[in-house]
C-alpha cells in the first residue's frame, strides 16, 4: 500500500487510542537531566521509570511517535537507511493487558490497517534456556491468528530477549519480531528470517516483561506484567510503500528535489553525490529538531552543542563538495519546518525564525574557517603523498601504508586552530585514502586540557584524594549537577571538577553568569536531596545498559566495557569511578560560595560544606 508520512503516524495513534491507549505525546529530544543522557535515543527511554515500577500519570495505557538522535552510527548515515533523526512508533501496558491482546493488536494493525498477507509474515520468539522456559505462550497466540507454522522460528537470548545486564531486581522477558519479505522470491531453499539476502525486513517487535532478574542467572514471575512495543516509523513508511531507501519517502523528497534543482544533478545519476545529499537532508533535519525542541540547543563546542555543531559542520561541508551554496541550507531547514513536520511538530514553526538565524549564524561562522583549513588540510594530504612518491623512487619493497597517516598532532591543529571536528578530518582523511592517528590526537588533546585546566587533578574523579571531606565533595558534585540542570536548563553538564579537602571545584556548560536567585535555587535543591537522607546506591553493568537506564556520561565511547553506576534516589545516576558517602545526610549543608566564568561556554561554581 501507499501512505504518507501523516496518514501513517495518524494511522498508529488512532489505532490505539481506539483501544484504549492515551496518547502522551513525544518529550524533549534533549536529555532533561532525569535520564542522565544527552539525547533521547529511542522510543521507550522516557517510559523506563515507569517500566520500572513507578505508576504514570496517565494510565496504564499508553502510545504515542517518539523522536529520537543517535549519533553512534553517524559514519553509516549517507547510506539508505541510516538516519540521526529518527522516529519510534510506540505502545505500552503497564499491568494491563499482555500477550493475548497484544499479538492480536499487532497483527490486526499489519493485516488490516497496513494490508500484509499474513501468509508472509513471519514472527520469532524466545527459544528458552536453562532459566527460563521456551515462548510457547506466545508462539500459540500466533498460530491461533494464523501465521503458518512455518513462518515461527524460535531464537536464543541474543534475539529475542530483552533485560538490563548487570542488574537485579529489574523486569525483563521475551520479545517476539515481526518480519515481512520485500520480494517473494527466495534466494535458495533455506532462505529465511535470518538469510543474509535481505529478502525479510524486521518491522517491529513487542518486548513481555513477564519477569524478574534475580541474583545468579535466577529469575521469578512478575506479578505485574508490561508489554513495551517498537516500531521503526522511518523504516515502515519505507517499507509499506516498497521502496528500500528512506530518502525517496516523503519525508525527504521535496529536500531531495530542491538539492537536485540547485546543482543540476539527479538523486541517483552519482553514489558520491548521492551519499551527499543524504547527509545534507539527514543532519540538516536533525539540526532542526535540535534547535527546534522545546529544550533547544544551540551549536557550541562542548556537550551536546558540540555533537549538533559536529553535525551542523559536516552538512555544510557536503554541501560544498557538490557544489550547493551553504545558504541553502536555510531553505532545506524551511522545508522541514513549513511542510514535513508542520502538524507534528508545530513548535518548530513558531521558533522558525530563531532555528534560522541560528543556521545562518553557523554557516557565517564556519565559512570563516573552513576555506583556510580545508588549504591547510589539503597541505597535508599532499605533503604525505609527496612523500609517499619519494619513498617509492627510492625502495620497491616500501610499504606506503606506513606513511598514509596523518599525525595526531596535525589532526589536532586543524581542530585548534581551524574548528574541525576530528571526525570531520577522519572522513576527509578517508575520502584520500588516509587514516588518522587518533590516539595521537587524543594525546595532544589531552595535553593542550592539562595545560588549560590543569586537567592533571582530575585523574581520580575529580579528588585530590580520597579522604572522607573529599568523598563527601564528591558526592556533592554529582548533586550539584542535577540540580544546576533543574536550573540553567538541560544543556548544562559536568566539564571538570577538582576536589580538596577545604572545597569542591565544578565546571558546567552554561552560557551566562548565573543570577543570585538561580545560586540560591541551586543550593535548595541540593539542601533538600541532602535532609532527604537519600541512599547511594553502586551498580556494575555494561555501559550500553547503563545508557539505556538513563546513567549521565558524557563521550561514552570512551568508558571501558564495564562501569560503575552510582545511584542517588531520584536525584542523580552517573556513571563514576567514586568513591561516594552511603547516605546524603552525611554531607551536612551545601554552600556556593563562588561562581565565575572558567573559559568560553564554561562556568565554575566553588562550594563548601558545612
Amino acid at each position: 500500500m501507499e501512505i504518507t508520512s501523516k496518514q501513517l503516524r495518524q494511522k498508529w495513534l488512532n489505532f490505539y487510542t481506539e483501544r484504549g491507549h492515551v496518547d502522551i505525546g513525544a518529550v524533549s529530544l534533549i536529555g532533561d537531566g532525569t535520564t542522565g543522557v544527552m539525547f533521547n535515543v529511542a522510543g521507550m527511554q522516557p517510559l523506563m521509570p515507569y517500566l520500572l515500577g513507578q505508576k504514570h500519570p496517565k494510565g496504564k495505557r499508553l502510545c504515542n511517535v517518539q523522536g529520537c538522535v543517535r549519533t553512534i552510527d553517524i559514519d553509516e548515515v549517507g547510506d539508505e537507511s541510516h538516519c540521526t533523526f529518527f522516529e519510534m512508533m510506540g505502545n505500552w501496558s503497564l499491568g494491563d493487558y499482555f500477550k493475548k491482546e497484544k499479538t492480536a493488536w499487532t497483527f490486526e494493525l499489519l493485516t488490516k490497517e497496513f494490508g500484509l498477507d499474513k501468509n508472509k509474515i513471519c514472527a520469532t520468539v524466545f527459544k528458552g534456556d536453562k532459566n527460563v522456559p521456551r515462548d510457547d505462550e506466545t508462539a500459540n497466540y500466533l498460530l491461533q491468528l494464523g501465521i503458518k507454522r512455518q513462518n515461527i522460528f524460535f531464537q536464543g537470548k541474543d534475539d529475542n530477549w530483552w533485560e538490563l545486564e548487570g542488574t537485579v531486581n529489574t523486569p525483563c522477558g521475551p520479545d517476539n519480531e515481526w518480519f515481512y519479505p520485500l520480494v517473494d522470491e527466495k534466494c535458495s531453499e533455506n532462505c529465511d528470517i535470518n538469510c543474509k539476502c535481505k529478502r525479510y525486513v524486521e518491522i517491529g517487535n513487542d518486548v513481555y516483561m513477564q519477569y524478574e532478574k534475580l541474583e545468579g542467572e535466577n529469575y521469578r514471575a512478575l506479578t505485574n506484567k508490561n508489554v513495551d512495543t517498537g516500531f521503526g516509523f522511518e523504516r515502515m513508511l519505507m517499507f509499506l510503500n516498497g521502496l528500500t531507501d528512506v530518502y525517496k519517502t516523503d519525508l525527504f523528497a521535496e529536500v531531495i528535489s530542491f538539492i537536485e534543482k540547485q546543482i543540476g544533478q539527479k538523486y541517483d545519476d552519482n553514489e558520491q553525490i548521492t551519499r551527499s545529499m543524504r547527509i545534507i537532508a539527514d543532519h540538516t533535519r536533525t539540526s532542526v529538531m535540535l534547535i527546534g525542541d522545546i529544550n533547544g540547543i544551540l551549536p557550541s563546542n562542548v556537550g551536546a552543542g558540540y555533537i549538533l555543531r559536529r553535525i551542523m559542520r559536516r552538512a555544510i561541508r557536503h554541501a560544498k563538495k557538490i557544489g550547493l551554496d551553504s545558504d541553502k541550507l536555510i531553505n532545506i531547514a524551511s522545508i522541514f519546518i513549513d511542510e514535513v513536520y508542520a502538524e507534528a511538530y508545530p513548535l518548530m514553526k513558531e521558533k522558525k525564525e530563531f532555528i534560522v538565524s541560528s543556521f545562518k549564524a553557523e554557516i557565517e561562522k564556519f565559512a570563516k574557517t573552513i576555506e583556510t583549513g580545508n588549504k591547510e588540510f589539503e597541505k597535508l594530504a599532499n605533503g604525505i603523498e609527496r612523500k609517499i612518491e619519494f619513498m617509492r623512487s627510492k625502495d620497491s619493497n616500501y610499504d606506503e601504508s606506513v606513511d598514509r597517516v596523518i599525525s595526531g598532532k596535525a589532526a589536532f591543529r586543524l581542530y585548534d586552530t581551524y574548528g574541525f571536528p576530528i571526525e570531520m578530518t577522519i572522513e576527509m582523511a578517508q575520502e584520500k585514502g588516509l587514516k588518522v592517528d587518533e590516539e595521537g590526537f587524543k594525546i595532544a588533546f589531552k595535553q593542550h586540557q592539562d595545560l588549560a585546566k590543569n586537567a592533571s587533578e582530575k585523574a581520580k574523579s575529580g579528588l585530590a584524594s580520597h579522604g572522607e571531606i573529599e568523598t563527601k565533595f564528591h558526592t556533592a558534585t554529582h548533586l550539584l549537577n542535577s540540580a544546576l540542570k533543574k536550573v540553567v536548563g538541560a544543556s548544562s553538564h559536568q566539564m571538570g571538577s577538582n576536589i580538596n579537602s577545604e572545597r569542591l571545584r565544578f565546571d558546567f556548560a552554561c552560557d551566562h553568569k548565573l543570577s543570585k536567585e538561580e545560586i540560591a535555587q541551586v543550593e535548595k535543591i541540593v539542601n533538600g536531596w541532602i535532609e532527604q537522607g537519600i541512599e547511594v546506591t553502586k551498580q556494575e553493568m555494561k555501559k550500553e545498559d547503563a545508557v539505556k537506564i538513563g546513567a549521565e556520561h558524557q563521550f561514552i565511547d570512551r568508558y571501558p566495557d564495564i562501569v560503575f553506576v552510582y545511584t542517588i534516589g531520584d536525584a542523580s545516576k552517573e556513571i563514576c569511578t567514586g568513591p561516594h558517602v552511603q547516605n546524603t545526610r552525611e554531607l551536612g549543608h551545601f554552600k556556593i560560595i563562588k561562581e565565575e566564568a572558567s573559559s568560553s561556554g564554561v562556568r565554575r561554581i566553588k562550594a563548601i560544606l558545612n
